[in-house]
């Protein structure tokens, strides 16, 4: 939005290598118990992100606030004092690691002569900085512009003069912020339609993916938690894995082959999370983030060695509950302890101990590849907890549905006669469909109890023709 009359000082952009910056968490008094974290590692989590977008961090300070205020959060006598500081260390820009709002943004900026930036508009930086295909830049810029839109109120004190009128006729005019305002929305609803076109066009690539006979298992979890580095491990792969915050924004899928069920699913490598992940970013990235919704399996990693690992977890739920994502599939999530290469004998034994305790757990390190082929069973299991036995037989003459079937599914059964292979074979529902659909008839499922039914819900007993030509294995 470079046709903005931005008042020098208020432009929210930071930019790369700009400059010596102070970082101030602000521990609030009254919710320092609820939030879960140690104020010393979210001062941390803020430093790095700010190294993130290539600040010279020379301050890092926790300051409690007692009662924040509405003009400048900070009493005066610490504003005061942050100033003197940052005047004397040559400070450019501020970043505080909450929310501001724009007239508390404004009054600090007045007061301390430099930029002043919120936990919001860090991570826009890093965002719009990371961003690298077209889609991942249209859900930038439209999350910049819905925090841009939000400073424009009663912030800018600069844009309230008037414009003359447009004609003969003459009138008021249209005032600079409502001008700005404008634009900013015209833009809005551009970038918007552009991003229904992308979430066509993903609802497009995952009908296409969910006729491809593999389950899609999508990795998630907090932000450097190692999830880019697992992906490589597991796939080959060369996404960038660095030891940074959203390193990661854009997904990527590859192809994995794991223990059982035909050994193959889609893995696919998401951006991370964060705790108080602005809601501007969760709007925009809907499109991205909806990858998940469509899985069939949820990996979360975590990084077991973090302070806040428990906290760091109760975020990835939040933003996952946020999404949409049904409770029985939260339910079958498989949970990454991630980083066990840096754990001392201590921590190792925590570690063990939360996987002896978690159902659908493994403990691992994307770095060396310690615990990897356990995980992989772990997910082969799980791609196939919804599969059901089937039985049948198969002239030797069709290679090509035997073939399929050993690609696709489980063989737990067989035997061969002078005609026929006589199976019993797991397959999900939709492969179970698509055998329908190369033999042109009706498959007969097994449950638990050995009864056959219908894949279609229907339970009914077959008829002892039936069972002769599906059950050959009794």
């Amino acid at each position: 939005m470079g046709g903005l009359d931005n008042e020098p000082g208020f432009d929210t952009s930071v930019g790369k290598s700009s400059g010596r910056a102070l970082i101030v968490h602000p521990q609030l008094k009254s919710s320092a118990a609820d939030s879960g974290r140690l104020p010393q590692g979210q001062l941390d989590e803020a430093t790095g992100l700010a190294i993130a977008i290539d600040l010279d961090v020379v301050i890092a300070e926790v300051i409690v606030v007692n009662k924040p205020r509405p003009a400048t959060l900070f009493g005066t006598g610490k504003v005061k004092e942050i100033a003197t500081l940052i005047a004397a260390e040559e400070i450019e820009v501020a970043v505080m690691d909450t929310a501001l709002t724009p007239i508390q943004q404004r009054n600090l900026e007045r007061a301390w002569k430099c930029k002043v930036i919120d936990r919001t508009g860090l991570i826009l930086e890093i965002f719009a900085d990371r961003a690298r295909t077209k889609e991942g830049r249209l859900q930038v810029e439209l999350a910049q512009l819905t925090y841009q839109r939000s400073r424009l109120v009663r912030s800018w004190t600069h844009l309230e003069r008037q414009r003359g009128g447009v004609g003969t006729v003459g009138g008021p005019g249209e005032t600079q912020i409502e001008s700005d305002r404008r634009q900013i929305d015209d833009r809005v609803v551009s970038l918007r339609k552009q991003l229904e076109s992308v979430v066509r066009t993903r609802e497009l690539h995952r009908k296409t993916r969910r006729e491809v006979p593999y389950p899609v298992v999508a990795l998630v979890g907090y932000t450097n938690a190692g999830k880019s580095t697992l992906f490589n491990r597991l796939t080959g792969a060369e996404v960038i894995a660095e030891d940074q915050l959203f390193a990661t924004l854009d997904p990527t899928m590859r192809a994995v082959e794991v223990p059982g069920r035909g050994g193959r699913i889609i893995l696919s490598d998401t951006v991370g999370f964060i705790s108080a992940l602005p809601t501007q970013l969760v709007a925009a990235f809907r499109a991205t983030l909806e990858e998940v919704l469509g899985a069939d399996i949820i990996i979360h990693v975590r990084d077991a060695v973090h302070p806040d690992t428990e906290a760091q977890k109760h975020d990835v739920l939040s933003v996952l509950t946020n999404l949409g994502v049904p409770d029985e599939k939260r339910d079958g999530m498989v949970e990454v302890f991630n980083k066990i290469d840096l754990a001392g004998f201590d921590n190792r034994q925590r570690i063990t101990n939360l996987v002896e305790r978690t159902p659908l757990s493994a403990a691992v390190s994307a770095i060396s590849g310690e615990g990897v082929d356990d995980l992989l069973i772990l997910i082969g299991q799980q791609a196939g907890r919804h599969d059901h036995p089937v039985r049948l037989s198969l002239p030797h003459t069709d290679g090509a549905t035997l073939a399929w079937l050993y690609q696709v599914g489980e063989i737990i059964e067989r035997r061969d006669d002078e005609n026929n292979a006589w199976l019993v074979v797991k397959l999900d529902a939709a492969n179970i469909g698509r055998l329908e659909k190369r033999l042109g008839r009706s498959i007969a499922v097994s449950d638990e109890s050995g009864a056959d039914h219908d894949d279609h819900g229907d339970h009914s007993v077959k008829s002892d023709e039936q069972r002769s030509i599906y059950n050959p294995l009794n």
